[in-house]
């Protein structure tokens, strides 16, 4: 019985110990992300892929609001076509994703017409090539822009750093806790006159 016990406390352990790595990796790769975009103002690039947050609707249902997206960086601005989708500077401060309904050529320029997909009609400004920065490949999560968009705040960067110290914290506590147990459950067990079972 008393060896049962211990290897389910075994797995136990073994279960907390990997959910704590991937959280723990995560909220690094989250930080990293944060402190990258504070200090350079955009985010990083990552095999040639750049992560953005979705805070509208206008490419639903594709696209929902609060996604984040992957889009490619780099390539040739004149080379997209129909049904494309790509993100570009709107103005100096707003980047847009949205799908190219029309490519226009007046002589030796080429002009796209984009739309919303969840939109009624096409924007009013034609794009110029120049302003397009990456090309959505179709890799959406949803939700997690609204979490990234938190982060950038005083409240989220606090939380940040703060949530897990508390985590690790109890985490500790936890497992000194269980081994206080199970060494007195030991002592118990030789003061009774019972074997202890070999763990190791």
């Amino acid at each position: 019985m008393q060896v049962k016990k211990m290897k389910n406390n075994n797995i136990l352990l073994f279960i907390t110990n990997a959910v704590s790595f991937v959280f723990y990796l995560l909220i690094g790769i989250m930080i990293i992300f944060v402190a990258f975009s504070k200090m350079t103002g955009d985010q990083p690039v990552l095999f040639g892929y750049q992560v953005k947050t979705v805070l509208s609707g206008s490419m639903e249902p594709g696209i929902q609001t609060g996604s984040i997206i992957a889009v490619k960086t780099g390539g040739d601005p004149l080379k997209y076509k129909e049904k494309d989708v790509v993100t570009y500077m709107m103005n100096s401060h707003q980047l847009v994703t949205h799908r190219i309904v029309e490519v226009i050529k007046k002589n030796d320029n080429i002009m796209y017409r984009t739309k919303g997909d969840n939109n009624d009609g096409p924007d009013t400004s034609l794009l110029l090539p120049k302003n397009i920065v990456a090309e959505y490949k179709g890799l959406t999560i949803p939700y997690v822009g609204y979490f990234i968009d938190f982060t950038r705040s005083k409240n989220g960067i606090f939380l940040l750093f703060f949530l897990p110290g508390m985590l690790l914290i109890c985490q500790s506590a936890y497992q000194v806790t269980g081994i206080i147990i199970d060494e007195k459950e030991k002592n118990n067990l030789s003061v009774n006159g019972e074997d202890v079972p070999n763990t190791g």
